[in-house]
């Protein structure tokens, strides 16, 4: 091709966009485009606002175990494990305000069982 856009060419030989990944899947063939975006738009925002919820709760309940234990005098190594899980959360929460849901889904998993294993000392 010598840089025409698609719309000079010949139309067998014009190209059509191949599908993404992150199309998704359940959305009906006929919805206008801008119907389309808003969808995709409002259903990134609820990732967004359910990551940092969650994020933010899971590191609220580490630290109240941190201290909840503290209170009773536990080993240093299961107040340590809590805190960690805790402030890992607290990442995923940052991390799903800026829009990495993926990455802060992961990183909730591995606060939570940061926070598992500090219960496994115990």
């Amino acid at each position: 091709m010598s840089g025409r856009p698609d719309s000079d060419l010949p139309p067998d030989t014009q190209t059509t966009p191949e599908p993404t990944e992150d199309t998704p899947e359940d959305l009906p063939d006929d919805l206008p485009e801008a119907e389309d975006e808003d969808l995709l738009l409002e259903q990134a925002r609820r990732a967004r606002w359910g990551s940092v919820g969650t994020g933010a709760l899971l590191a609220l309940a580490g630290t109240a175990a941190t201290a909840l234990r503290a209170a009773d005098a536990a080993p240093a190594l299961v107040l340590a494990a809590y805190a960690c899980g805790a402030a890992v959360c607290a990442l995923a929460a940052v991390l799903g305000a800026r829009g990495r849901t993926r990455r802060a889904l992961w990183t909730t998993v591995a606060g939570v069982m940061v926070m598992a294993l500090g219960d496994h000392f115990d």
